[in-house]
C-alpha cells in the first residue's frame, strides 16, 4: 500500500511517496512523476549495476553518471565531475537529475542539482535506510572539505522524493544497522513508539514501510516549521556535533550512522552530566543503541582530537559550544557554551 506525505516547503511543497515495488514499477509511471523528459540519474559506483542502469533503460530519455563510492568523495572535486558529465549528457534547465542513493549520492548529486546552471529539477531516490529517513528529505544539499562535514551546501527542496522499501532488502545488515541510528534520533526527538518498534521484547521485526514512514513524519514535522535551520530544525542534529568529529578523526571510517548512534549515547551522558536529565535515560539510550548493534563506545578514539575536530563543526556559533540534549524523551534542546572539561570527561567515560 503506497503512503504519500505532502510536504509544505518555501518556494511550493513536493511529495513523499513511500510504496512497494515503486523502483521496479518505474517505466509505468514516468510521466507521472514528471522523469518522462530528459534525466540524469546520479548514482555511485556499487549502485549502478544494481539499480542505475535498470532505472535509465525504464525511463524514455535518461543517462546515467557514476561518482564513487564513499564519504571521502563527497567533495568539490566530485561535484565538478558531476558538472562535467551533466553537460556531455546536454542537461538543461529543464532536466532532472534523480539522485539514486544513500546520503552521500542524495547530497552530492543534490548540490549538483542545485547549482548547475543555477537550479534544476530534483528527485531523491534514497536507497539506504538513513537516506530514506533523513538526508533526502528536507533539502539541505553539500558536500564536505578537509577542514569539516558540510562545510558547503545550499538549500535545494527536491521536487519529489520516490521511497521504495523493497530496495532495503539488498541492503548490507551493516548499512542497514546505521539507518537504525538515525531512527533512534527521530523517536528520542519526536515519537517514543519509534522507539518501542525496535524493541527486544516486539515478538516480529518491525514492518519497514511504517518504520520509515514514521520516522520520515518526525523529520517532516521539524522541517515544515523551519526549513531554514533558524530555531527548532536544529533538534535534527542531536548526537551530530559528536558524531562529525568521530567520522573525521576517522578519516571517515567510522559509518555516519556508526557515528550518530556513538553520538546520541555521548549526548545522553552530557546531558546528565550538566543536569539536564536523569541516569535512567542515558541507560535507555544505551539499551535501545546497543540493541539493534550499533556502538556506545569510541573504540579508543582520543577526547582532545575530538575536541580539536569540534572547532569547525558548523553547528557552532562565533566559536562557542553548542549542542544539541535531551531533558527526557521528546524534550531536547539546544545548550551554548558547554564547558570542554564536561565534554572531554564524557568523551574518555565513553572511550
Amino acid at each position: 500500500m503506497a503512503e504519500r506525505i505532502d510536504v509544505t516547503a518555501p518556494g511550493g511543497g513536493y511529495p513523499i511517496l513511500i510504496e512497494r515495488g515503486l523502483l521496479a514499477g518505474m517505466n509505468k509511471r514516468a510521466a507521472e512523476f514528471g522523469l518522462d523528459k530528459r534525466v540524469a540519474v546520479i548514482t555511485n559506483e556499487t549502485l549502478a549495476p544494481i539499480y542505475g542502469e535498470a532505472l535509465c533503460d525504464a525511463l524514455p530519455d535518461a543517462h546515467l553518471i557514476v561518482m564513487p563510492d564513499g564519504e571521502q568523495y563527497k567533495t568539490l572535486n566530485t561535484v565538478a565531475n558531476l558538472y562535467q558529465q551533466m553537460v556531455a549528457a546536454h542537461l538543461d534547465r529543464k532536466s532532472t537529475v534523480v539522485a539514486l542513493g544513500g546520503g552521500v549520492v542524495g547530497d552530492t548529486a543534490g548540490f549538483a542539482a542545485a547549482t548547475y546552471m543555477r537550479g534544476v529539477r530534483l528527485a531523491q531516490m534514497p536507497t539506504s535506510l538513513l537516506s530514506m529517513v533523513d538526508s533526502s528529505v528536507g533539502g539541505k544539499v553539500g558536500v564536505d572539505l578537509p577542514e569539516g562535514k558540510n562545510l558547503v551546501g545550499a538549500f535545494k527542496q527536491p521536487d519529489l522524493v520516490l521511497i521504495d522499501p523493497n530496495v532495503l532488502y539488498t541492503l548490507p545488515p551493516r548499512e542497514w544497522r546505521c539507518g537504525l541510528g538515525e531512527v533512534i534520533k527521530h523517536g528520542l526527538l519526536a515519537d517514543p513508539d519509534l522507539l518501542d518498534m525496535l524493541s527486544p521484547s516486539q515478538s516480529t521485526a518491525p514492518d519497514t514501510a511504517q518504520l520509515v514512514r514514521r520516522a520520515v513524519q518526525v523529520k517532516v514535522d521539524i522541517v515544515e516549521q523551519d526549513p531554514f535551520e533558524q530555531s527548532v530544525r536544529a533538534h535534527l542534529n542531536l548526537g551530530h556535533t559528536f558524531a562529525h568529529a568521530f567520522e573525521r578523526v576517522t578519516h571517515y571510517q567510522m559509518p555516519h550512522g556508526e557515528a550518530v548512534a556513538a553520538g546520541l549515547v555521548a549526548a545522553a551522558w552530557l546531558s546528565a552530566r550538566l543536569g539536564l536529565c536523569d541516569t535512567d535515560l542515558v541507560g535507555m539510550v544505551e539499551a535501545k543503541v546497543a540493541g539493534v548493534g550499533l556502538p556506545v563506545r569510541l573504540g579508543g578514539l582520543n577526547p582532545d582530537q575530538l575536541w580539536a575536530a569540534m572547532a569547525t563543526d558548523k553547528k557552532w556559533q562565533s566559536g562557542h559550544a553548542r549542542f544539541v540534549l535531551l531533558k527526557d524523551v521528546g524534550q531536547p534542546t539546544i545548550v551554548e557554551d558547554v564547558p570542554k572539561e564536561d565534554v572531554i570527561a564524557v568523551l574518555e567515560s565513553i572511550r
